[in-house]
């Protein structure tokens, strides 16, 4: 189980008998990275470089020996790249891209014995959001593909409605496309999201069709920017109060409900739950791919609160079924 944490002390309440990275996306907190060897899990760090910077090879050799440096001072176990530019397939950044991976890899595996090298990939290696790297290179360079199933309504192509997060069909369809690649299974670990998307419906029908305001997103007429994304905590919170209850969305497999805002605009929220979380974890199990993490630990409701501690430990367990 691969997290993805963005600072703060929620960590504290982390399932620790599942967690085996942890990516220190937050300010660096010691006592996080002294808690998590104490329970025998890793602390990567965050890897982000403009890639112009690294066509270079000498600037690219000058940016990997620092993250090794600062990884070695601060006592952790590798890196996560999480580059998520936009790459033409014929570029210059194209190759050094893939060289950068394989450098920093082959870099921190020789300083730092036993170190992990992880790279950030959309939820389907299609050019989403003009992403068209040398994904088969990549894999082949790093520890494994950390694949971010999630925001995959970043470009609507089809009807500009409000559509789930991250449904079950197309995110499978993403994982088979980078084995169908050659990619081996063992080198994909599932993210799935611990957030949903609040859109403002321009109208909502009876039968729970929100449509959406056109925001286009790199081609796309269409985006999830229309909405904002909620965490999980928050999500559970306002839902006993909405107008609809939890509906559920057998084509997607995907919960969603509706609600009414003080301007008298209505409103559908889009999230990931136990069960819908439930499904892509056996998948992943069956597929046989490395593992399951999430965007981003922080996003559940760790208060004492029963209902709140029940919920958080619900999507704590639907990780591994």
């Amino acid at each position: 189980v691969f997290v993805f944490d963005v600072g703060k002390k929620a960590w504290k309440s982390y399932d620790w008998s599942k967690v085996t990275t942890v990516a220190a996306f937050g300010k660096y907190d010691p006592e996080l990275m002294c808690y998590a060897h104490s329970q025998g899990a890793r602390v990567v760090l965050k890897g982000d470089v403009p890639l112009k910077e690294i066509v270079d090879p000498a600037r690219r050799a000058a940016w990997i020996s620092q993250q090794v440096d600062l990884a070695k001072k601060q006592y952790m176990d590798g890196i996560n790249i999480d580059i998520e530019q936009e790459v033409n397939e014929t570029s210059p950044e194209y190759y050094a891209l893939t060289e950068l991976v394989k450098e920093t890899t082959d870099a921190f595996h020789r300083e730092i014995p036993g170190s992990q090298v992880t790279f950030d990939v959309a939820w389907s290696p299609a050019c989403i959001d003009k992403r068209c790297y040398n994904y088969t290179g990549i894999a082949d360079a790093c520890d494994f593909l950390f694949v971010m199933s999630y925001d995959e309504q970043s470009q609507i192509w089809t009807d500009c409605v409000a559509k789930a997060n991250a449904p079950y069909l197309q995110t499978l369809v993403g994982y088979e496309e980078y084995i169908t690649m050659g990619i081996d299974p063992k080198k994909l670990v599932m993210g799935v999201p611990w957030y949903g998307y609040d859109y403002v419906c321009l109208n909502l029908s009876e039968d729970h069709v929100c449509s959406l305001s056109k925001i286009p997103f790199r081609g796309a007429p269409c985006s999830d920017a229309a909405g904002r994304q909620v965490p999980y905590g928050a999500i559970m919170k306002q839902v006993n109060s909405s107008i609809s209850g939890v509906l559920w969305d057998e084509v997607q497999k995907s919960p969603f409900y509706e609600y009414k805002d003080s301007l008298g605009q209505f409103h559908q929220v889009w999230f990931d739950d136990p069960r819908s979380i439930s499904l892509k974890a056996a998948y992943v199990k069956n597929r046989g791919l490395r593992g399951i993490g999430m965007w981003n630990g922080n996003s559940l409701d760790y208060s004492r609160e029963a209902a709140a501690e029940q919920q958080t430990e619900a999507m704590w367990q639907a990780l591994t079924p």
